[in-house]
């Protein structure tokens, strides 16, 4: 079942059970679905890989936003960004930890074999292909930092 059906049978869900806040959420997510599939050149189906991008964006705006609300005195905005957040989130894949995370990219290193800090562009484009989806490009960017110097 794409991504698509699977908002599409949620929101059906979620109007029956009267759930307001999942509702918002999926409805953003079938927006930013038809907005892609609607664009110039977009093919009819958009690829699984796009409809992750599209939800790593969703996600990422956000926790820009909970970070953004949070910093101005704005917690009433920053818990509806936070539930649409985890809800967004159920539909990416689990979250890479820590430990999990370093295996992974100790294992894009050897592959390249990059040496420093000056091999990091080659690392961080062969992570964030490997990694797609599975951790935050900032979490990469500043584990590759670190595995590198």
């Amino acid at each position: 079942m794409s991504l698509k059906d699977q908002i599409n049978a949620d929101i059906k869900k979620a109007m029956l059970a009267k759930e307001k806040e999942r509702l918002t959420a999926l409805r953003a997510i079938k927006s930013m679905i038809m907005l892609a599939e609607t664009e110039k050149g977009a093919a009819e189906e958009i690829s699984t890989d796009s409809e992750m991008k599209l939800l790593m964006k969703a996600a990422k705006q956000r926790k820009d936003s909970i970070a953004l609300y949070r910093e101005q005195g704005r917690d009433d905005l920053a818990d509806i960004e936070q539930s649409e957040f985890e809800i967004i989130s159920e539909y990416l894949p689990k979250q890479l930890s820590e430990a999990e995370l370093k295996a992974e990219l100790q294992k894009v290193i050897a592959e390249i074999g990059a040496s420093g800090p000056q091999d990091m562009g080659k690392v961080m484009g062969a992570a964030t292909k490997a990694l797609a989806g599975k951790a935050d490009g900032k979490a990469i960017s500043a584990m590759v930092k670190t595995l590198l110097s």
